[in-house]
């Protein structure tokens, strides 16, 4: 088994309030099938990550009621329940799938406490561990300190650990530190930075992601980058990246996760898979200890023109 415990860039764990994790996560996003929907193409397969994914020693894992939905959720709890004692699950609400695969928004109160249940009824938890308001702006939303009151009565009533936040700019992070703790944030981010085509597309682009990055480092907040390994500039030549690869015999991929670790001490990749190989793949990407002159390079040749 790999050693759990190096890191080639330390910090090796990073803080969640009063948890403490290793600083690779997984996200399970990727365990239902194709479009996040549906059983996985490949259930045996996908029981074999998440079992893969303890035994490697990666203590924290992402996911939500709606992936599938109610599909990775089930999944975790019939392969890692009773879970280890360090394993650390964090949870996902404000947001739902629609019947044509979609995405949308599921933030009243009511539905946030909806969604809260579904999580603690699948992932078999009287408590959940962390929890992200995922905050969705669309027609019809109700206003986001509406919603993270919500949250926050949902923790006071015990059902909830600790709160974070997904999705977020600056002033929305600011205004909710300003009401309650937050132990993590959760936003697109990876080595073409949080905006740009892909994050147009997906619908999560927000306002100055380094500046919400900045503001996590300065409150030692916990910073989750989801679609981490999104290269920038898709069909693009990226020398830097190229480089990094053949140096320290890697794959891109690998140097895109070692890329988030060495940005920020407070960054907690969640690279998700459906395959046992990738999955160990990711996981010995924290090995790599690239430089600070190569993570300027590899940002500056990912970034969209």
């Amino acid at each position: 088994m790999s050693d759990p415990a190096s890191f080639a860039l330390p910090p090796a764990t990073i803080r969640l309030g009063d948890l403490e994790v290793r600083r690779l996560g997984f996200g399970a996003m990727r365990l239902p099938g194709k479009d996040v929907w549906g059983e996985p193409e490949n259930p045996t397969r996908a029981r074999q990550v998440l079992a893969r994914v303890v035994e490697l020693g990666i203590n924290f894992i992402d996911s939500s009621w709606y992936y599938g939905p109610h599909v990775a959720n089930r999944l975790i709890a019939e392969v890692l329940w009773p879970y280890p004692k360090d394993l650390v699950i964090a949870s996902k609400l404000g947001g739902k799938r629609t019947p044509d695969k979609g995405w949308a928004a599921f933030s009243r109160p009511e539905q946030l406490r909806e969604g809260c249940e579904h999580d603690l009824r699948e992932l078999k938890r009287d408590v959940l561990d962390v929890v992200h308001f995922r905050y969705i702006e669309a027609p019809g939303t109700v206003p986001f300190l509406e919603s993270l009151d919500a949250m926050i009565e949902l923790k006071r009533e015990g059902k909830i650990r600790h709160l974070a936040l997904s999705n977020i700019n600056v002033a929305q992070l600011r205004a909710a530190l300003a009401k309650t703790p937050i132990v993590a944030v959760q936003n697109m981010f990876n080595v073409g930075g949080g905006t740009g085509k892909l994050a147009r597309m997906a619908h999560v682009e927000v306002e100055s992601p380094e500046a919400v990055l900045a503001a996590c480092e300065a409150q030692g907040i916990a910073y989750l980058p989801f679609f981490p390994l999104a290269i920038g500039r898709l069909g693009q030549p990226q020398p830097a990246l190229a480089a990094a690869a053949q140096k320290y015999q890697a794959t891109p991929a690998q140097v895109a996760i070692a890329w988030l670790l060495a940005r920020s001490p407070v960054m907690l990749p969640i690279p998700g898979t459906g395959s046992p190989e990738h999955l160990l793949e990711n996981w010995e990407a924290r090995r790599i200890a690239l430089t600070q002159e190569e993570v300027a390079a590899i940002a500056l040749g990912a970034r969209e023109p």
